[in-house]
């Protein structure tokens, strides 16, 4: 829509004011996005729509808050007047549907409005439906790099926002991802991941530096380890330095259904590796700026399939993502998780467990298709496959048989992270090792 655009908070109506009879956005948003016509004989046209990106799902759409865009006579105007004005565009999307679910709030949300508005270059407006004050502080980081402007709460301010031009809805590529050719200026999926290094990382600095803070106080404290403690120390530092570094393997730990049983055997087998392990249990109240240093500064990253795997996307482009796929979840693991994850640039190793890695071969007969056929229950319907394999399912690892995928991510994440063990002695000399 471009021109003079309106909002109209108390109709859900967006006006466009126009001196033409007909405004050319009628195929965009009736052949793209597939919005119903409701044309009034005192408007030039009307559309409605639902600016939500998951237009596939009829039943997720009928729970989004409807738009009216409505073409109206230039005239009409006088009686509509401007309470804020501005000279930048606007994007109108709703946060309802599935915002709550970190997969969702970055496929359905996140990337689409990035695909949407990053050829703007901050110059834009965004104005929410259904609008969440904790997904504004969520994901506050990154909507700091996408717009100069704070976003418009559009049910909640009864102010008329004119704007010259408007986007209603976001558009979607594919799971988790960038399509270059789509793309103005061919950005991608890596370009979305320095967006996101740009974002979070001033918060890490901050956490950083209060971290550095509170060591210092704690070394102004007398030392505990008597006269020989800087001489130690000392020592300590010309160890570091003859020593190869560790890959650090971040678990994504899950607690509730699709559960690691055997965590602590995982844990165990990988640092006899030879890997620095951290175990980590992110809820929906972690920071996620704290959730991206801690996998930003990972090598690899373990988890069980489930709306957490998002969190590959902060992990650097060639590093390694296991993930471990329970019975009737492969082909979500790859469509979802899998595939994007390679686009990222991350080497990917999918583990398909085996039925007797199933908490669900103590539950049926061994020859039940619930484990002799997955594809066959899942083909009944999403509620067989939530409830059966995504609610009812936990996963006790073969660590013989998961052994030679974490020997694979070790092989590769070491000599990554060791290249200059290779180079000439003068040169190792020079590189800080730890």
């Amino acid at each position: 829509m471009k021109g003079d655009v309106r909002t109209h908070s108390a109709s859900s109506s967006v006006f466009l004011y126009s001196s033409k009879q007909t405004s050319g956005f009628v195929d965009l948003f009736s052949n793209f996005l597939g919005v119903a016509k409701d044309r009034d004989d005192d408007d030039l046209q009307h559309e409605k729509i639902r600016p939500y990106t998951r237009k596939w799902e009829s039943t997720t759409m009928e729970t989004i808050d409807e738009l009216d865009l409505v073409v109206k006579k230039e005239i009409a105007g006088a009686r509509h007047q401007c309470d804020v004005w501005h000279n930048v565009p606007a994007v109108f999307f709703s946060t309802g549907g599935y915002t709550g679910n970190v997969y969702h709030e970055f496929n359905d949300g996140i990337l689409p409005l990035y695909v949407t508005s990053q050829h703007f270059k901050k110059e834009v407006v965004f104005v929410i439906l259904e609008y969440h004050n904790w997904w504004i502080t969520k994901y506050g980081d990154i909507l700091s790099h996408l717009t100069n402007y704070p976003p418009i709460d559009f049910g909640g301010d009864k102010r008329t926002h004119c704007f010259p031009e408007a986007i209603v809805g976001l558009k979607i590529h594919d799971e988790l991802t960038v399509d270059p050719s789509l793309m103005k200026g061919k950005k991608s999926i890596l370009d979305f991941r320095h967006l996101l290094d740009r974002a979070y990382w001033p918060r890490i600095n901050g956490l950083i530096q209060d971290e550095e803070r509170e060591m210092r106080l704690k070394l102004s404290q007398p030392p505990s380890s008597g006269p020989f403690g800087e001489q130690s120390l000392e020592i300590n530092k010309q160890d570091q330095k003859l020593r190869l570094k560790k890959p650090k393997l971040v678990i994504l730990s899950r607690s509730g259904s699709r559960a690691l049983v055997n965590e602590d055997r995982l844990i165990k087998m990988a640092e006899e590796k030879g890997f620095k392990v951290e175990v980590f249990r992110p809820d929906k109240t972690t920071e996620l700026a704290k959730i991206y240093r801690v996998l930003n500064s990972s090598e690899v990253m373990i988890g069980v399939h489930g709306a957490a795997m998002t969190h590959f996307l902060f992990l650097k482009p060639g590093s390694v993502f296991i993930q471990v796929v329970p019975l009737g979840t492969d082909w979500a693991a790859e469509a979802y998780y899998g595939e994007p994850a390679r686009k990222l640039g991350l080497k990917y190793i999918g583990y398909e467990i085996l039925p007797r890695e199933s908490s669900l071969y103590s539950e049926y007969d061994k020859a039940d298709p619930v484990l002799t056929d997955p594809k066959s229950v899942t083909n009944k319907g999403w509620e067989y496959t939530k409830k059966i394999y995504l609610d009812s399912q936990n996963v006790s690892l073969d660590m013989r048989r998961f052994g030679k995928r974490l020997l694979e991510a070790y092989d590769y994440s070491f000599t990554k992270i060791n290249w200059h063990a290779n180079l000439p002695l003068k040169f190792q000399s020079a590189v800080s090792l730890d």
